[in-house]
């Protein structure tokens, strides 16, 4: 494929993306006031799940209760995010809880709610070694806010070493 034909099909697809985004978001939003919808927390559960896989409690009933406090920890940041930053994540939110945007832009086939955790691992490495810069700056911002959120609770502050913020 010659240069120019990949580079249109970059372009393309990338306007593609943000028009399904924009289409997916009027449908069914990733935020509302500030704060996660139930799409939104189904996305950023799984993504949370993925990212943070390691440091969160293996057994099922304590790991759903960590990630249930950590959801209100992202929603907690997100309501920190200036207005335009919101509007964006609400897109991409909305875009990745759609179906089509879910295979497009994450690559993961199974509805975030019942994909296996190492699924989404995969998804979200192909996101972050993408050589679209669309699919990389999503990855960022979901493993952002996901370690963001996780690492600004006290008592994960132990596994990094960290003794906590001085005392003054």
């Amino acid at each position: 494929m010659q240069r120019r034909s990949l580079f249109k099909l970059g372009i393309a697809s990338t306007a593609v993306l943000v028009l399904a985004g924009g289409a997916a978001s009027l449908l069914q939003s990733g935020l509302h006031d500030g704060l996660l919808t139930p799409a939104g927390r189904e996305v950023f559960g799984a993504v949370g799940g993925a990212v943070l896989d390691k440091t969160m409690p293996s057994k099922a009933a304590p790991r759903a209760l960590a990630i249930t406090a950590w959801l209100g920890r992202v929603d907690a940041l997100i309501t920190a995010l200036p207005a335009p930053t919101q509007t964006e994540l609400s897109q991409l939110l909305a875009l990745l809880a759609s179906s089509a945007g879910r295979l497009t832009l994450a690559g993961l086939n199974a509805p975030w709610g019942e994909a296996a955790v190492v699924d989404v691992q995969q998804a979200l490495q192909g996101m972050r070694l993408s050589s679209l810069a669309l699919r990389r700056q999503a990855y960022a911002a979901l493993h952002d806010i996901s370690a963001g959120a996780w690492f600004s609770d006290p008592s994960t502050w132990p596994m990094l070493g960290y003794p906590g913020p001085p005392k003054i």
